[in-house]
């Protein structure tokens, strides 16, 4: 099957966004007819239905999701293409869309991109800040930050740093309550809980330093929430003990604003992972990206292993 009209494409990337025949026609400036034809010569070529229509709606299906994500990357890398024959290759041009997690991107990440953005103001950036499970897919994504290990061995990820959750409090919570002792004692304490990967974070794994015992603990608290970020601030205050990845900590421990409780245990250790739909069509301005933070990650001293080899570069695009 072959894709001979790239106007096709465009209609159907424009359906997709607006949800509408007429409006699609309007924004690529044809007829609502032309826009309903080539809609339909684009199905019939991949034997699959885009859109479910009625006479007043339309509605991406499944397959239109898929392919879609797809159609979109495609007439980006040949727009990508253009602007770097016509600039000569001097500079990063295009937008990319680049979702992550809500504390690590306002504790962490907003002044890496500001000054990624400086350095190449040919690129356009849209952020997707989310603590749920971004579909690099489905959500046509460029590039997912997450962290964990990855459930599917499908995608193609690039490790960034590893980091470990850490069980820490505000000075005035510990003046108020006291530290435990030991991690069984967090039953007695206020524990802040937020959503990870859908799921309320309440099961907190620990391990001794010496290795020599290990538990995991089930917490309760007053406070949950579905946005990490806002129980990082909780905890700030006062509310009670957090457990998160030491990456979003790292400025708060550094300046007391948070200390750390029970050092000689350790929490559950995670990879922070730039996650990819696909190695095969890279835009150069996205691999910029990922190298970007990869650096950034790996100067500031937040990862366990920074004394590893950096690794090794994602495909060029053809």
């Amino acid at each position: 099957m072959k894709i001979e009209n790239l106007d096709e494409l465009r209609v159907a990337l424009a359906c997709a966004d607006t949800g509408s025949l007429t409006a699609s026609a309007a924004r690529l400036h044809i007829s609502p007819a032309a826009a309903s034809a080539a809609l339909k010569k684009l199905e019939a070529r991949l034997g699959a239905r885009l859109f479910e229509r009625s006479t007043r709606s339309m509605r991406i299906t499944a397959e239109g999701e898929l392919f879609t994500g797809y159609a979109r990357r495609a007439l980006d890398l040949l727009s990508e293409g253009q602007a770097q024959l016509s600039e000569g290759g001097a500079q990063l041009l295009g937008t990319v869309r680049l979702a992550a997690p809500s504390d690590l991107t306002r504790r962490v990440l907003l002044d890496w991109l500001d000054d990624f953005l400086h350095a190449h103001p040919g690129v356009e950036l849209q952020l997707a800040v989310s603590d749920s499970l971004a579909d690099v897919v489905r959500d046509q994504v460029d590039v997912a930050l997450r962290y964990g290990e990855l459930d599917d061995s499908r995608l193609v990820a690039r490790r960034l740093l590893t980091t470990r959750r850490v069980l820490c409090a505000a000075p005035a919570y510990l003046a108020r309550h006291g530290a435990p002792q030991h991690p069984s004692e967090l039953s007695q304490h206020e524990c802040l809980s937020f959503m990870v990967r859908g799921r309320r974070l309440l099961q907190w794994p620990f391990t001794r330093s010496d290795g020599r015992e290990q538990l995991t603990v089930r917490v309760h608290g007053r406070r949950s929430v579905d946005d990490a970020e806002i129980a990082h601030r909780w905890a700030l205050a006062g509310h009670g003990l957090i457990c998160k990845s030491e990456v979003d900590l790292h400025a708060d421990l550094a300046s007391g604003a948070l200390v750390r409780v029970l050092p000689d245990w350790q929490g559950i250790t995670m990879p922070l992972h730039a996650v990819l739909p696909s190695n095969r069509f890279v835009p150069a301005r996205v691999r910029a990206l990922i190298d970007a933070l990869a650096q950034r990650c790996q100067q500031s001293g937040m990862g366990l292993d920074e004394r590893r080899p950096a690794p090794a570069s994602l495909p060029s695009t053809p």
